[in-house]
């Protein structure tokens, strides 16, 4: 069994730089329960869930269980979950709620700010034509309630999620604790340079989702494992293109949230830790057309919502 490599955050503590999503809106509570006994017998030891995500009571019961028949302690795993933008007001509850769901776990590793968009208190997802957004998001104020989440002990490091390098940029000018994640898309075909290279200023660790562009997800394409470039590297190394993705993204000093709840798929995505890609596969990957694959268009609208554009929601980095 193999163990996922650790990076160091700013606010002290490691964590693996190779997660499992666990996103199951198609999935029924058990299969997403098994999944994550597979990925722990793989050597998983990053859970990523959030409240929209609908596996926070999964992951946690999983989670309990391992622990009762001590295949790992609390203390091995790191979970992150995500504040929702209806909770905006009272991210202090929301952890609350979320620990409850998680089986009354005492705490979680990380804790982000899901999307830079505050919804009125009774919203999930905006529905085009209903009044859903608040305004403005007022992220000073919803720092400061993640700040005294931290306070509270109810988490041990907090982030964001889906931020533009402004928006970092603007954070950091009005927190007293900085994020120590951002979690965004990256993947060969979206790399993500100037955000980088500012978080990387920062000493704001970026963490990738969707690091192979989402394949098998409603929103995701196939377009990075399918590409040439991508497949020739892989029949260089003995590798499989999944396995390139990933490297490419660790070789860059991020680190990734992968989603299959297939073992040979965990164990192949674990392997990717192994494989070392020479300068010129990275020169290669590098010159690579870009497309970003989840838009956040459902975050966008003429009249209620505070982003009229995309341009505006990713400050020009789309």
């Amino acid at each position: 069994m193999m163990k996922s490599k650790q990076v160091r955050l700013n606010c002290g503590i490691g964590m693996p730089v190779l997660g499992l999503g666990t996103y199951s809106f198609l999935n029924d509570r058990q299969t997403t329960e098994k999944a994550i006994h597979t990925a722990l017998e793989v050597g998983y030891r990053h859970f990523d869930t959030a409240k929209i995500y609908g596996s926070e009571p999964a992951l946690g019961n999983a989670l309990e269980q391992a622990f009762l028949h001590q295949t790992v302690g609390r203390e091995d795993v790191f979970v992150t979950s995500k504040l929702w933008g209806s909770d905006h007001s009272d991210p202090v509850s929301a952890l609350r709620r979320t620990l409850k769901k998680l089986g009354r776990m005492e705490y979680v590793d990380m804790y982000l700010v899901h999307w830079p968009v505050k919804l009125k208190p009774w919203a999930c997802n905006p529905v085009p034509g209903e009044d859903e957004f608040e305004a403005e998001l007022e992220l000073e104020t919803t720092w400061r309630g993640m700040e005294k989440c931290l306070d509270l002990g109810l988490c041990r490091c907090i982030g964001v999620s889906n931020f533009s390098t402004k928006k970092i940029l603007s954070l950091l000018d009005i927190a007293s604790l900085p994020p120590a994640v951002n979690q965004v898309e990256m993947h060969p075909m979206w790399r993500q340079s100037k955000l980088r290279q500012a978080c990387e200023e920062q000493k704001v660790h970026v963490s990738a989702y969707s690091p192979l562009g989402g394949p098998g997800n409603a929103w995701g394409s196939t377009a990075v494992v399918n590409s040439p470039i991508i497949q020739s590297i892989a029949v260089k190394h003995s590798a499989t293109p999944a396995q390139v993705a990933l490297s490419w993204g660790l070789s860059k000093g991020a680190s990734m949230i992968v989603k299959s709840f297939n073992q040979d798929r965990m164990r192949e995505n674990m392997e990717a830790l192994n494989l070392q890609l020479d300068d010129q596969d990275i020169i290669d990957i590098d010159a690579m057309e870009e497309n970003k694959i989840m838009r956040g268009e459902f975050l966008i609208n003429q009249t209620t919502s505070p982003y009229r554009t995309l341009e505006d929601l990713w400050d020009g980095e789309i």
